[in-house]
């Protein structure tokens, strides 16, 4: 799912384009996308574009009339700037949107179709969709830890709840936690101080680098290759890589449709965390310790 580096990223791209231009027409190929009856996708066409903005992880476009086009990408969700009057191509392509200089075409990869788009008017309308996570790049140190620990939460949870972190999803969070040096599984009531003050600044440096890093990728051009597996990434996809500060293993903790990726040298003082499907199958074969591990391989 993308997260607040790529969205912010795709939102200074569309500014670029679409900032104060009129939108023409909006073509919806695939229904399931448009999630809202009223008001009417027509309402939108014809009207300027004024401010676009995050909303958590949606992209809000905001036009005349306070009507605001609300687009969740969601996993395999992607947007691309095309020619104008793009034809929209296979069933990939879910939606157009046509500017004086060129289409915003949504596509979406996949079988699972959950990107989605809500037209809205008004800001109170708009604010229903916001979760109210703070955003950490506009959030001082007090009311970061105050967030964090409102409730008792472990980090990786905490950092993903987007009731608590604007933004923050599975791979942000694992690049975060490992800057920080802190296990996914601490709660977060019993870090100290000095461990909320690290966390707080691991998370503004890794958006801010992520942010630095994608522009420098598109330069002048539109984000095509959104992904949240960056082979530049510490530790998040690298299961079984070498960590870039230690060298041992990457490890990974498996849940649902997720995994937390971290190394045990430098987050959990060697210590490995259980995996629940794969602890339960190997129970006294598990190895407690990143050395027994590395023993069992002949490291």
């Amino acid at each position: 799912m993308l997260e607040l580096p790529d969205i912010l990223v795709y939102i200074e791209a569309l500014e670029r384009r679409i900032l104060n231009q009129r939108l023409f027409y909006a073509r919806i190929a695939h229904p399931f996308l448009l999630r809202t009856a009223e008001p009417p996708v027509s309402a939108a066409e014809n009207k300027r574009v004024l401010e676009l903005r995050p909303i958590g992880k949606r992209i809000a476009i905001g036009l005349e009339d306070e009507l605001w086009l609300l687009v969740h990408l969601m996993i395999m969700g992607r947007m691309h700037w095309r020619k104008p009057g793009a034809v929209l191509r296979g069933k990939g392509d879910l939606a157009a949107f046509d500017f004086p200089n060129g289409s915003l075409v949504l596509s979406e990869s996949g079988t699972k179709k959950q990107a989605s788009l809500h037209i809205v008017q008004g800001h109170t309308d708009l604010h229903t969709f916001d979760p109210g996570g703070i955003d950490v790049l506009q959030s001082d140190l007090e009311t970061f830890s105050a967030t964090l620990t409102r409730t008792n939460h472990t980090l990786k949870r905490a950092l993903n709840d987007p009731h608590l972190f604007s933004g923050i999803g599975n791979a942000y969070s694992d690049e975060i936690l490992f800057r920080a040096r802190l296990s996914p599984v601490a709660l977060a009531r019993r870090l100290t101080p000095e461990e909320i003050k690290g966390l707080y600044y691991a998370s503004r440096d890794t958006i801010l680098e992520w942010i630095d890093r994608l522009r420098r990728e598109m330069r002048d051009g539109f984000p095509e290759k959104v992904t949240a597996f960056r082979k530049d990434m510490a530790v998040h996809g690298r299961y079984g890589q070498p960590c870039p500060a230690c060298g041992s293993p990457v490890q990974r903790i498996r849940y649902a449709a997720n995994e937390s990726n971290y190394c045990a040298r430098c987050q959990t003082g060697g210590r490995l965390l259980a995996d629940r499907a794969l602890s339960r199958l190997l129970k006294h074969d598990w190895p407690r310790t990143i050395d027994d591990l590395e023993k069992r391989h002949g490291h």
